[in-house]
């Protein structure tokens, strides 16, 4: 143990002296409260300690011992549907040990040691194994069969396997490694601010299916892809990353509230339990992990749940499983970094954020990706993260936006003007972009229709020209349009308001399949090439306006995914009942 004395006290910043022999990124305890701190720079024997819990009361002359460990993560079964703090402590043991309110230095293990799990081996004695192979299942909740992987770093033949219940550090397997004999149990530590390793990075082709229309069919993210949500206060954000959260087909969530509102994390934690997963039957919460760093929480601790999430994010996509983080807000963490570095002194840049914020941003991004996971079985694994940005006024030219742009391959700009007028998710179709189009594109025409792609190219050709329409009626009016561009006016709206626009709080609307997606799009692309067509033959724009089809157009999104025949039938309807106004025939409602 390295030890030295508290000198200075700066909120959440302690400098300490006489630890000369400790180390950037050490785990310190300060005082005899044991507060949770970590070394954040050295000058000589002199010490600055970011502290992850509310210094009141330290001064000088307070003990300071170094651990002489890194910020680290306990991974191994019991991670799934746990609430943690920024720092990996269990809320729930939290408030069992101290009650309601957390207690400055309150200590409580990371993982339930006395649980006991059904281990399964899929290695038997005298196997040779190395880094990243599976010698073990264990059954963490009915959806995720959790991975009992060999430790990084390690590889040997097995001498001993033990099948049967056992806590998490419990020896399960004993190998014969170079260096003597090596025994594991079912815990694994890694230090959260470096990735876990992998066999190589490799290209994102599948599209991770959000049920959002408006992303996956305009602003596609792939599994192993990153993403940005910047957007003003009040625009949709939060709901925005829930609705994710709980319709991407990922197979594990993690979801760190970084700096938000308790209230956002209260309602994850009221609705995630009683949602239930349409692929598995269960509990969302039975393949959800939860981080939770509030906004009154000690503001240090903001830097370090964004790199705990990330970390156990790894650790489930090394079991060969895609992952989906959602970071709300990166923002707040930036924050913290911007008082941090304030409190050192250090030369500020842009707005006050530390010169390092880009290369921050940048490192924390690229632990995503598509993998090839080590171990012999060459299994497949991918990590998704999805930022929320929260820049002030809205204004994306501050420096966490840009950091995070250049970056990330998918921009989702939410609008407050299109919050404000009730249109959500409030995406700006205009302004947004996805550089997997290409890849997306080619899967969708693949796998889900041969024209999905030529209808998306279409749909937004369409919204672009109406935002030039829109200037012309504003200037001279919309009569001064011809009927034709009128026309266009009335798709596009429908394309926003039956197509763009979703309600989340809708049981049927909150997620759409991209087989429904696609018939949707193609009703109201049937429905204009028919109105054109009609228009050339003479019929009246008030006419096709008045089509009582319309209106089964608009209630399309209410069409449940067991009854999709309904669109076909829609779209056959279209075509007849343009043909009978066209030839000045009935229309049947």
């Amino acid at each position: 143990m390295k030890s030295g004395r508290v000198i200075k006290v700066s909120g959440p910043l302690v400098v300490a002296s006489g630890m000369e022999n400790a180390n950037v990124y050490d785990v310190v305890e300060v005082s005899e409260k044991k507060l949770i701190g970590e070394i954040i720079e050295m000058r000589g024997d002199k010490a600055s300690i970011q502290v992850y819990e509310e210094t009141t009361g330290i001064g000088p002359g307070d003990e300071v011992v170094s651990t002489g460990y890194p910020l680290s993560v306990e991974l191994g079964p019991g991670l799934i549907e746990q609430m943690f703090d920024g720092i990996q402590r269990p809320l729930e043991a939290l408030k069992d040990t101290t009650g309601d309110f957390l207690v400055k230095g309150a200590e409580v293990q990371k993982l339930n040691r006395e649980k006991k799990w059904e281990f399964k081996p899929t290695v038997n004695v005298g196997d040779e194994v190395s880094e990243g192979d599976v010698i073990g299942t264990v059954e963490e909740t009915p959806v995720v069969l959790h991975k009992i992987m060999v430790p990084i770093g390690v590889s040997g033949k097995v001498l001993k396997i033990s099948e049967g219940k056992h806590t998490v550090d419990e020896i399960i397997c004993v190998l014969e490694t170079e260096n003597g004999q090596k025994e594991l149990n079912m815990i694994q530590k890694w230090p959260v601010r470096r990735g876990r390793k992998v066999t190589k990075k490799i290209d994102p082709t599948t599209p991770l299916v959000t049920g959002q229309r408006v992303i996956d069919t305009f602003f596609p993210i792939t599994k192993g892809g990153t993403a940005a949500i910047p957007g003003p206060f009040g625009s949709g954000k939060t709901v925005v990353q829930h609705q994710l959260a709980k319709w991407a087909d990922a197979q594990i969530i993690v979801y760190v509230g970084c700096g938000e509102r308790g209230n956002e994390m209260t309602d994850v934690l009221m609705e995630f339990p009683e949602l239930i997963d349409a692929g598995t039957g269960q509990s969302l919460m039975k393949r959800t992990v939860l981080i939770a760093n509030t906004s009154n929480m000690p503001v240090a601790a903001r830097e370090a749940s964004i790199y705990t999430g990330i970390t156990i994010s790894e650790y489930y996509r090394d079991m060969g499983y895609s992952v989906a983080m959602m970071a709300d807000s990166t923002s707040r963490w930036a924050e913290a970094l911007r008082e941090m570095s304030g409190r050192l002194e250090e030369m500020p840049g842009d707005e006050g954020y530390p010169a390092y914020l880009a290369s921050r941003v940048a490192e924390f991004y690229e632990r995503a990706g598509r993998v090839i996971c080590l171990g012999s079985d060459k299994r497949e694994g991918a990590l998704s993260v999805i930022g929320a940005v929260s820049p002030p006024g809205g204004d994306i030219s501050e420096p966490v936006s840009q950091s995070t742009l250049r970056i990330v391959k998918i921009f989702w700009k939410l609008d407050y003007d299109l919050s404000y007028r009730r249109h959500f998710p409030a995406i700006n179709w205009i302004d947004s972009y996805s550089l997997y189009q290409a890849k997306m594109d080619k899967y969708f025409n693949e796998n889900v229709d041969r024209d999905f792609s030529k209808n998306r190219i279409r749909a937004m050709t369409l919204l672009q020209e109406e935002t030039g329409l829109q200037e012309i009626v504003r200037l001279v009016g919309r009569d001064s349009l011809s009927e034709s561009d009128q026309l266009k006016l009335e798709i596009t709206k429908s394309i926003r308001e039956d197509f763009l626009q979703q309600n989340a709080f809708h049981d049927i609307d909150t997620y759409c399949s991209l087989d429904k997606q696609n018939k949707m799009m193609k009703a109201i692309l049937k429905f204009y090439d028919c109105a054109i067509d009609a228009l050339q033959n003479g019929v009246y724009l008030s006419e096709i306006s008045r089509m009582p089809i319309r209106e089964r157009i608009a209630r399309a999104k209410n069409v449940s995914e067991s009854e999709l025949v309904k669109l076909d039938e829609l779209i056959l309807d279209i075509e007849r009942e343009m043909k009978e106004l066209r030839i000045g025939g009935t229309i049947n409602a």
